[in-house]
C-alpha cells in the first residue's frame, strides 16, 4: 500500500520522502522512516514499486535528521516505526546501529521497529548481526517469497529458492525476530497454479512465521509479467482458480501458530484465523465461496 493512499494517518505528513512510499497495511499507524531509496534487488517481474528509483542507502546524517524532525513534530507519541524503502535490511550493521539507537532514545514509547526484507538480505547477515539488530529494537520483517514453487520463483525472478527462504526463516527464529510472510495468489499463472499453491503452503510451514498472508497478483501492464500477459505467455487464473489456490495453500500449511489473513484489498475473499488451529473454518469459508454461497469482494473495490 502506498503512503499516498493513507493520508489520514497520524504520522508522516511532515516527513521528507523521495518518490512513492510503500508500507504494509498493518503499518498504517506507524512513522515511516525512509532509510534506503528503492530496492537493492528490483528484478521481480510483477513489481513496479521501485522501478523509477535507483537504489541507494541514504546518508546517515539525513536519516538521523529525519528522526529529529519527527521528534519535533510528533514528540514522544510514536510507538511504531517502519523503515522504508524496499529491503532496508541490506544496510550494514554500522548504519543500522545509530538509527536504532536514535529511535530508541528519541521515542520512549517505541514498541516496534520493522522493515521489508528478502531471503537474500537475511542470509547475508550473520546470526550475531541479526541478534544485535533484535537487541537494538528491530523486531519484525515483512518477507514476500510470493511462492514456494522453485519454478515459479525463477519465473518471477524472486532471487531466492524454497530452501533459501526456509533457511532465512530459521535464522530469524533463532535471532528472536518475528516474520510476516506474504504469498501471492496467481503468481504461477494457470500453468503452475496447483504447484505454486501447494508449495506455498509447504514454505509457510517451513518458514513458520508469526504472521502470514495471501495477496492476489495484479498484472501491471509495463512490468515484465505484464508484457508476458499481453503477449499471451502468462495467464492469470480466474476467480475460481484463485480461490482454489487459496484453499490448497491453507490445506498444506502447518506452521506452529501463525496468524493468517487474506484481507488485503487485492483479494476476492477476505478470511482470517490461526494456522493450523482454524484450518477447518477457513477451508469451509473458501468452499462456501467456491460454491457461490458467500459474496466476493466486487471488482471495483479491489486494489493494490
Amino acid at each position: 500500500m502506498t503512503l499516498e493512499s493513507g493520508m489520514s494517518e497520524a504520522y508522516n505528513r511532515s516527513m521528507r520522502y523521495e518518490g512513492r512510499i510503500y508500507r504494509p497495511p498493518s503499518e498504517a499507524d506507524s512513522l515511516i522512516l525512509q532509510a534506503t531509496i528503492g530496492c537493492s534487488w528490483n528484478h521481480c517481474t510483477y513489481c513496479d514499486m521501485y522501478r523509477d528509483k535507483s537504489f541507494r542507502i541514504r546518508d546517515l546524517n539525513e536519516i538521523l535528521a529525519d528522526i529529529a524532525l519527527a521528534s519535533s513534530v510528533y514528540g514522544n507519541t510514536v510507538q511504531k516505526v517502519f523503515i522504508a524503502d524496499g529491503d532496508a535490511l541490506v544496510m550494514p550493521l554500522h548504519t543500522w546501529e545509530p538509527i536504532l539507537n536514535a529511535l530508541r532514545e528519541t521515542f520512549p514509547a517505541l514498541r516496534r521497529v520493522s522493515s521489508y526484507a528478502t531471503a537474500r538480505n537475511i542470509l547475508e547477515k550473520s546470526p550475531g548481526e541479526l541478534t544485535t539488530l533484535r537487541e537494538l529494537g528491530l523486531s519484525m520483517f515483512y518477507i514476500g517469497p510470493e511462492s514456494g514453487d522453485d519454478e515459479t520463483l525463477k519465473r518471477i525472478a524472486k532471487g531466492g529458492s524454497f530452501d533459501e527462504h526456509a533457511e532465512a526463516g530459521a535464522k530469524l527464529r533463532s535471532a528472536g525476530i518475528k516474520q510476516s510472510v506474504i504469498f501471492l495468489l496467481g503468481a504461477g499463472g494457470v500453468e503452475r497454479s496447483a504447484e505454486h499453491a501447494v508449495a506455498s503452503g509447504r514454505l509457510l510451514t517451513a518458514m513458520d512465521p508469526e504472521y502470514s498472508s495471501a495477496l492476489t497478483l495484479t498484472i501491471i501492464p509495463h512490468t515484465p509479467i505484464g508484457k508476458l500477459a499481453k503477449a499471451g505467455r502468462f495467464e492469470l487464473p480466474d476467480i475460481q482458480g484463485l480461490l482454489k489456490e487459496l484453499r490448497l495453500l491453507i490445506e498444506h500449511a502447518s506452521p506452529s501458530n501463525s496468524v493468517f489473513r487474506s484481507n488485503h484489498a487485492s483479494n476476492y475473499l477476505p478470511i482470517g484465523g490461526r494456522l493450523p488451529r482454524d484450518r477447518g473454518m477457513m477451508l469451509s469459508a473458501v468452499d462456501a465461496a467456491l460454491s457461490g454461497d458467500v459474496p466476493l469482494r466486487p471488482e471495483w473495490s479491489r486494489g493494490l
